[in-house]
């Protein structure tokens, strides 16, 4: 399984675009969607007031994986409904909201693109693939019904947690594996969004700071500055978009090998950096 697609309804859908193609470096298809990938799209935006996620998408890497996670939904009571999959351009589809009312959809046999993925703004181009999209951090009221449904009932697996304090906030986070990628998943609590942010990874290092300077020249507001995180290892910065939560942009994510990896906790969220501007920024005290 991996994370196949993220909806968001938006307000300015034209900042949007001009967001996604010129500081994230994602390619438009047409019809407000974008593809970073072998996938014909990733990324879909919608107009609408809620400058929210709007659907998560988990593609099954087989149909019969995918009747059965829907068999184990039904049966510990979530109402679950199939859908027009032409809508996703996918073979299979159904949709169902999450313990937090986080709109998800299951799909099998997304459709890929006959064109390579190229961008003359990130030339080397993003981990993703067999990887998946990227991660998410969503919202989580309710932490152990919402462990309860991606593990026990979609099969997500335990990575790891980070639980400590960043200036004064608690912090308890869950990270959850569906593949190789550390985590395509993770959740600690209320968000005043349904998420808090999602990532793109890129392949060469180099492409986080042409990234970051790109957001920078944009007017984006960058909330955590370079750094890097103890579990997943990724090196990368996070900023706002047009919408008000995050995105983060990271290089060099840990794969997991489910045969030798032990879930463990840490207690720091990152090893160096990932201070907001204005704590790294603030002229020193007299």
């Amino acid at each position: 399984m991996q994370l196949g697609f993220l909806e968001f309804e938006v307000s300015d859908p034209e900042t949007w675009t001009r967001f996604l193609t010129h500081v994230l470096a994602v390619d438009p298809v047409g019809g407000g969607r974008f593809r970073h990938d072998d996938h014909a799209w990733r990324l879909q935006i919608t107009e609408g007031p809620a400058d929210d996620l709007a659907a998560i998408g988990w593609e099954y890497d087989s149909e019969s994986d995918l009747t059965y996670a829907v068999s184990q939904l039904r049966e510990a009571g979530h109402e679950v409904h199939e859908a027009n999959a032409s809508e996703r351009d996918c073979a299979k589809r159904f949709t169902l909201l999450d313990p937090a009312g986080v709109p998800t959809e299951l799909v099998y046999g997304m459709a890929r693109s006959d064109a390579p993925f190229t961008s003359e703004v990130a030339a080397r181009g993003f981990v993703a693939g067999d990887l998946g999209l990227g991660h998410i951090v969503l919202t989580a009221p309710d932490k152990e019904a919402s462990r309860a449904f991606y593990e026990d009932l979609l099969g997500f697996r335990l990575s790891d947690h980070i639980q400590t304090e960043i200036y004064g906030h608690a912090v308890d986070l869950s990270f959850f594996h569906a593949n190789g990628r550390h985590h395509s998943l993770a959740f600690g609590g209320p968000q005043r969004k349904r998420l808090h942010h999602f990532m793109l990874e890129v392949k060469h290092f180099d492409d986080v700071g042409m990234a970051y300077d790109r957001a920078i020249k944009s007017g984006v507001r960058i909330m955590q500055t370079l750094g890097r995180h103890p579990n997943d290892r990724m090196f990368s910065f996070y900023a706002l978009t047009p919408s008000k939560f995050q995105f983060e942009f990271g290089w060099g994510g840990r794969v997991i090998d489910d045969a030798t990896w032990e879930p463990t906790t840490y207690h720091c969220i990152s090893e160096w950096g990932h201070h907001p501007p204005q704590v790294a920024f603030a002229p020193p005290r007299r």
